[in-house]
């Protein structure tokens, strides 16, 4: 069976992440959606939040799950039996860390691939931060998440 694991703070999860997961999922039998916990940012909303609204938008793809985690990704991966990790490029920007990424997680675990996916181009400028700067401000945001999120990001900004 070929596993993958598509991680990410998913702060929010946004349409991009999602066509990424779509195109994921046309690929791998199984696809886990990994939420980390403690990614070295300050995320708005906590893991269980994060997945409360993921989880709706696995709807279409019955062979996709999310999961929170902690610690190394490659350990994780390892741990789940995937053979694959999967991560989208927005940018040519977005390629240098990536890589680099994928080759200290080579070394660590050569057993698991990193595979890179461009999203659609109408989501290559989206990004949970833009998206999160465009919501605190008031700003329509429905265009760039689904509407669970959309909800949840206006529920937040409210609070304070």
């Amino acid at each position: 069976m070929r596993h993958c694991i598509y991680p990410g703070t998913f702060d929010p999860i946004t349409r991009g992440h999602l066509d990424v997961l779509g195109r994921a999922a046309r690929l791998f039998d199984r696809v886990t959606v990994a939420v980390a916990r403690d990614s070295g940012k300050a995320p708005l909303f906590t893991a269980e939040e994060r997945l409360a609204m993921l989880r709706p938008c696995l709807a279409p793809y019955p062979h996709a799950n999310a999961v929170a985690f902690d610690g190394l990704l490659v350990d994780f991966a390892s741990a789940q039996g995937a053979n694959a990790i999967i991560r989208g490029l927005r940018a040519l920007s977005d390629f240098e860390f990536e890589f680099n990424m994928a080759l200290m997680n080579r070394h660590l675990q050569p057993t698991v691939e990193t595979i890179f996916v461009m999203p659609n181009e109408s989501y290559s400028y989206c990004s949970s931060t833009l998206v999160k700067q465009v919501a605190r401000h008031g700003g329509d945001v429905a265009h760039f998440v689904p509407p669970n999120v959309a909800a949840a990001l206006k529920a937040k900004f409210a609070e304070g």
